[in-house]
């Protein structure tokens, strides 16, 4: 055994800020040092406010762009700009709808499950009787003008559903992609009798139906709120679980018996 053979156990301490330890770092032999508690806030604070900055136009309109042009970069703001219009020529394309449909029960399949693969459909499950039912029949034909991009529904429950409890209606059925994306029976999640159209287009921004910036908002239309409300507004972020189920299934196969 040669002078080279004979291994010596070093004690090595991972901790220290070494050059020794750098090159045992870097070959895998020990950890990685971990890094301070402040320097990694420091850090996480670094990024934020890179990534805010970065996103500062993200929710501006072309008119507030407009206003930018002597504080940004040109290029920068166009492409913002761009971005907006390419926006509004989709939503234009997609705004086909306007009014509130009434549908049957044999509509059902081709009306709602099917025609939600390329937009969002939400269902009213109606019954006249039923003071609720009439707030969200009226609330529906409002939404309907103001987001023709989305197809507004209705029928009457108890055709629908067999013996479906009125005492369950309204009910309000969200679909997107053939699947059911949110449910409530009744609008006691929504405020109940005092349910309103900002109520209904909150959901609307929880689903996705609507990005939180669309000018359309009631909530975007008051311009003293609307800075504040944009600050403040991803802090808000909905705790409401998933719409509550007659049944506790999703299943809508019972529409078709």
């Amino acid at each position: 055994m040669s002078l080279n053979d004979i291994q010596v156990p070093v004690e090595v301490d991972p901790n220290e800020d070494t050059e020794w330890n750098d090159i045992l770092r870097a070959k895998g032999i020990i950890p990685e040092k971990p890094k301070d508690p402040t320097e990694e806030l420091e850090e996480a604070l670094e990024q934020a406010v890179k990534a805010q900055h970065e996103n500062r136009l993200e929710t501006k309109n072309l008119n507030e762009l407009a206003e930018l042009e002597d504080e940004e970069d040109e290029e920068f703001l166009e492409i913002y700009k761009q971005k907006r219009f390419e926006e509004l020529q989709q939503l234009q394309r997609k705004s086909k709808f306007g009014s509130v449909q009434h549908v049957t029960k044999p509509e059902y399949a081709d009306e709602v499950t099917k025609a939600s693969e390329d937009c969002f459909v939400l269902l009213h499950m109606s019954a006249q009787s039923a003071v609720q039912s009439r707030l969200l029949g009226s609330i529906f034909v409002e939404l309907a003008r103001k987001f023709p991009e989305i197809k507004f529904c209705e029928i009457p429950a108890n055709r629908c559903v067999e013996n479906y409890p009125e005492s369950n209606c309204p009910t309000l059925i969200i679909y997107h992609k053939q699947q059911i994306a949110k449910q409530f029976v009744t609008l006691t999640q929504l405020g109940g009798s005092d349910c309103k159209s900002r109520d209904i287009e909150k959901v609307l921004v929880e689903v996705g139906a609507v990005k939180d910036a669309d000018e359309r908002l009631e909530i975007n239309q008051n311009d003293e709120d609307l800075e504040e409300s944009r600050r403040t507004r991803f802090v808000k972020k909905s705790v409401r679980g998933p719409g509550i189920s007659n049944n506790g299934d999703d299943d809508d196969d019972d529409f078709y018996d």
